[in-house]
């Protein structure tokens, strides 16, 4: 009896929306219609690691999907150099079209001949839509004109005519310009109907926060956070330990901009801290890594200035770490507070019972007393580090952004995301975690559990106590044995730094990585292991994360378990370019099939626009789903079954007189 009036509640409240019989029979039939369309297509990219150019360019070329669609459409019909410009004009609108009218004479030739061709490839992109939500991707100011000429057949006479006039009417009131970039946007943005991001956007290159710019206004995409976003949502939730990480790695790599001109980072007090500290230091460790795009930037006064900067902020993050750490003894990361293992009288360090020597013992500002104590002028200075991160609205405002579309997984269409690892013990069963001391877990509940504390380290309704370890626990989700998004042995960038034998450097992966190296037998074993945990079921499902770069070029697949696992790490990053062979892959979900999609590394805008020069991409197809998806076939499909289902009942309501129609 409850269970008739709950349902005949949820019916009166679903009436509110379609209050006659007539609105749902529409409702039905159109979302009927819907489930038969051809499923949208969803890109998957992982480790962008702050390369906006690259970025950017995969997203207006769709990964190659543009290119392709042009080909299909122009054929041989149209010169090879004609569909490159075509293709531009449609990634860089702006750009191309200034470089166009500079050089053409006959403009309004040009006009005409462009904008047709932008209508078939927008007929083209768009067909497997709904005119609703074509409808909602145009810009208002032009919605009307658009679906006039997308959906007006010119196999007509009468209506060849019709749109003729349209664009020459939009030429001959100056308005080509504002039609061909609408055009180009709409077609960019209909080219990808779902994105995914399988972490790690900052660090290593220069424009996280130019990527997080274009992010937070795309029309459709989620977020499995990785280990580097989680470094910097520590910083920003007020991590000592992961601002001088954040730091360090700018640093490193001679990378500040996205600090700097990004979020408005005040480095000037580190800047004075380090000339006064480490001024006859030659800091040789601390060198940074410049690559080809950033080595001629800086002269040699500058990089001496950063490599003070890069040691100072070090030590200051082994004391940080180790006061943290000290918080938390359940982590059991003792062995990690390395400056408590340094025998100062011998220049020397232990580690796993051994005494190494230090390459580098210059470290005045360690007591060998108290060596995880911040002096005065350490506390002072990372006083104003910590106020800087906070006050960053620009920070704050693209972390929330974060939060908002993104958790440590997700399952979308029987594929399970996630960034990096599962914790699994030898024989491939899920390893039990504590993440709030006390209490245990694994697999799913283990990173729901993550992803909620990691909320609560910003919810304003948090207790104190809780909100610290939630902070705190930023740390171990970077560098900890058990987390998901490390799982290693350690992290030793102690040792990098200031021991030489690279048996110390060694951090032995978990059995997640161990275990989908093996043979493919062992890999599909491990990976039905953990697409069972996570509930994703289907004869197509999937583990797709990155993560570990694949090694292209030493014969490395990013395919593994006969499949089921696709390591999509290919090195966005310039650091990475030179030991992946490759410049990135992104996954492509077609309604027919995967296809992996291996990129090279992009010059510039500049090039694009003025050359017509894309992104050389390779497209490998890795999974075929055996016939066309439709959207009935995906999650969004499920959604609108029950839809239906429930409309089905509130019109049988509706005609058995169980609730009254409301006409309007």
């Amino acid at each position: 009896m409850n269970q008739e009036l709950n349902e005949l509640h949820y019916l009166q409240l679903l009436a509110k929306s379609f209050p006659t019989a007539a609105a749902a029979s529409t409702e039905i039939i159109n979302l009927s219609a819907i489930l038969n369309l051809p499923k949208g297509t969803e890109h998957f990219l992982a480790d962008i690691h702050g390369e906006h150019e690259a970025f950017l360019h995969v997203l207006k070329n769709a990964s190659g999907r543009i290119s392709q669609k042009v080909n299909e459409i122009f054929g041989e019909y149209m010169p090879l150099q004609a569909k490159k410009d075509l293709c531009t004009l449609i990634y860089y609108p702006e750009k191309k079209l200034e470089l166009v009218k500079a050089r053409t004479e006959e403009l309004d030739e040009w006009y005409r001949m462009t904008l047709h061709q932008l209508v078939k490839v927008f007929r083209v992109i768009s067909s497997k839509y709904t005119r609703s939500k074509v409808r909602k991707s145009l810009p208002q100011e032009y919605s009307y004109i658009l679906e006039e000429l997308l959906h007006t057949r010119t196999e007509e006479a009468n209506k060849t005519a019709y749109v003729n006039v349209i664009i020459d009417t939009i030429i001959s009131t100056d308005s080509a310009d504002d039609f061909i970039i609408a055009l180009a946007n709409v077609i960019q943005r209909l080219a990808i109907d779902q994105l995914h991001i399988l972490g790690d956007v900052y660090d290593r290159g220069p424009g996280a926060h130019i990527i997080m710019d274009k992010l937070s206004e795309y029309h459709s995409w989620d977020i499995q956070w990785g280990n580097h976003d989680i470094l910097w949502m520590g910083a920003c939730a007020g991590n000592d330990a992961c601002i001088c990480n954040v730091i360090r790695l700018s640093l490193r790599y001679a990378n500040l901009q996205t600090l700097e001109d990004g979020y408005g980072i005040n480095l000037m007090p580190l800047a004075t801290f380090a000339m006064e500290t480490y001024k006859d230091d030659p800091c040789e460790a601390f060198i940074p890594i410049l690559n080809p795009t950033n080595k001629d930037r800086y002269d040699q006064k500058t990089l001496r200035l950063m490599a003070m900067m890069h040691k100072a902020i070090t030590i200051l993050q082994f004391k940080a770490e180790a006061q943290i750490i000290k918080r938390n003894p359940t982590w059991l990361m003792d062995d990690r507070k390395m400056l408590e293992h340094i025998n100062f009288n011998y220049g020397t360090c232990d580690i796993n019972g051994k005494d190494y020597k230090l390459t580098d013992t210059s470290l005045p500002t360690v007591n060998p007393e108290n060596p995880n104590e911040f002096t005065e002028e350490e506390r002072l200075l990372m006083e104003k580090l910590h106020h800087s991160f906070r006050v960053s609205e620009k920070l704050q405002r693209h972390i929330r952004t974060l939060l908002a579309h993104g958790c440590m997984f997700a399952t979308y269409n029987n594929n399970l995301l996630f960034h990096a690892s599962i914790p699994l013990n030898e024989d491939g069963s899920l390893r039990e975690v504590e993440v709030i001391p006390g209490t245990k877990c694994s697999g799913r509940l283990l990173l729901k559990r993550i992803g909620m504390l990691v909320r609560s380290a910003f919810a304003n309704d948090t207790p104190k106590e809780e909100k610290q370890y939630a902070r705190d626990y930023f740390l171990y989700l970077w560098c900890g044995r058990d987390s998901c998004l490390f799982d290693k042995s350690k992290m030793a960038t102690f040792e990098r730094y200031f021991i030489a034998e690279k048996e110390t450097h060694v951090e032995e992966k978990g059995w997640y990585y161990k275990l989908r190296d093996k043979d493919d037998i062992a890999a599909e074993r491990m990976a039905d292991t953990v697409l069972d945990a996570f509930g994703v079921t289907g004869d197509n499902r999937h583990i797709i994360n990155g993560h570990v770069p694949v090694h292209v070029k030493k014969g490395e697949s990013p395919i593994k378990a006969n499949g089921k696992l696709m390591v999509i790490d290919g090195g966005f990053a310039e650091p990475y370019h030179k030991e992946t062979g490759i410049a990135g892959y992104t996954l492509v979900y077609h309604s027919r099939e995967f296809e992996l999609v291996q990129h090279e590394p992009f010059t510039n805008v500049e090039d694009a626009v003025r050359e017509g020069r894309d992104i050389k991409s390779r497209a490998q197809i890795v999974a075929t789903t055996g016939h066309r998806l439709h959207v009935e076939d995906t999650d969004r499909g499920k959604e609108l079954k029950q839809q239906i289902e429930d409309l089905r009942k509130l019109l049988y309501a509706y005609r058995h007189g169980l609730i009254t129609e409301t006409k309007r």
